[in-house]
């Protein structure tokens, strides 16, 4: 039996959406219906696709994720994505957050040769990526898929698994950036730095000279670093947080659009509203209006 059979044959049966497993760190998801490209947030993680495909775009590039490529996410970054699911073939598949602390313990175990890090510093690569799934990586996934079926075998098994997800990621093509982000020195894991900050912090006044300096870099380095890595200024890159997590808390918390501006940082709700139309295509009272009727 093919690894991808095993994979469809123990994946749980879900609702469409997302559904978190027995196993912290590790969720699972589902589309029935093919949803047009819109923005959207992605944190460390690796997301594999078992069935169906995605596409997302960044900087006027392309890259699709499927049953053949998984997506290395090395740092919380905004992007537009498609999603292509049917009711009868419906999109499938599971997202792992990425440890820090157990990623600088795999490669310090492996002993990688420090010019894979120094290689990514030279290239700066972006922070988010596809990488092909080979035997190796797909035999992994499909025993953490069937070991998340007992809460048991999650509980006792599911880390280990994960760890070793983990470790096959550090072996394919994106191990360059996984590894950059371990390096605390590096220019890549400053911008990192920075983005945590960026992601703890977004309703507050951040002046980007003083994050810089925050990493010891100039703030024009800081500037060039962070465009390479994220395709977006930190001003740009900061809007779209701050948007971002409006929207999440006029849906989740139902709170009016001028609330949630002000808890995000915004000082004027008329600019918070044309911004997010600007992003989200429509506008908070649009989007709240749609989805009290879903």
């Amino acid at each position: 039996m093919s690894s991808n059979s095993i994979l469809l044959q123990h994946f749980p049966a879900l609702e469409t959406g997302v559904m978190e497993s027995p196993l912290q760190g590790v969720r699972f998801f589902k589309s029935t219906q093919p949803i047009p490209r819109r923005p959207l947030v992605y944190d460390p993680g690796i997301c594999v696709v078992i069935q169906g495909h995605k596409t997302g775009y960044l900087g006027g590039e392309a890259f699709r994720y499927d049953a053949d490529n998984y997506l290395v996410t090395s740092v919380t970054m905004p992007f537009e994505c498609e999603t292509f699911g049917s009711p009868e073939t419906p999109l499938l598949g599971l997202y792992i957050d990425i440890d820090l602390g157990q990623l600088n313990a795999l490669i310090s175990g492996m002993g990688l040769p420090a010019e894979i890090g120094k290689a990514a510093e030279r290239g700066l690569p972006r922070g988010i990526g596809p990488a092909a799934l080979d035997a190796e990586m797909a035999d992994a996934i499909a025993r953490l898929i069937k070991a998340l079926g007992s809460e048991t075998e999650a509980r006792l098994l599911g880390p280990g698994l994960v760890r070793e997800v983990l470790f096959r990621a550090l072996g394919g093509t994106q191990a360059p950036v996984l590894h950059a982000l371990a390096m605390y020195s590096g220019t890549f894991s400053k911008v990192a730095q920075v983005l945590r900050i960026m992601q703890s912090h977004y309703a507050e006044k951040l002046d980007v000279e003083q994050l810089a300096e925050r990493v010891h870099m100039s703030p024009s380095a800081f500037h060039r670093a962070f465009k390479e890595i994220t395709s977006d200024t930190p001003i740009q890159y900061l809007k779209k947080v701050r948007l971002t997590k409006a929207r999440e808390l006029m849906l989740h918390e139902r709170i009016k659009a001028y609330m949630a501006a002000d808890r995000v940082g915004y000082e004027s709700p008329s600019q918070f509203s044309r911004e997010f139309k600007r992003y989200f295509g429509q506008s908070p009272a649009e989007m709240t209006r749609e989805a009290h009727a879903a």
